[in-house]
């Protein structure tokens, strides 16, 4: 996997951290939910990236 990739799923997860911070903090259930989305889609990318490296070498 290239670190480009590996960076982008990090990024994923941190920017749906950061929406559900902000979701949370301003009472906006939408954007806390999206962000909690977001966050388990980059982690989810990062595990499935993770599991291909293994099996790669």
């Amino acid at each position: 996997m290239s670190i480009a990739k590996k960076l982008a799923h990090k990024a994923e997860a941190a920017k749906g951290a950061t929406k559900k911070v902000f979701g949370r903090a301003t009472g906006n259930t939408r954007l806390r939910t999206e962000g909690r989305a977001d966050q388990a889609k980059g982690n989810a990318k990062q595990a499935g990236a993770k599991v291909k490296d293994v099996f790669k070498h």
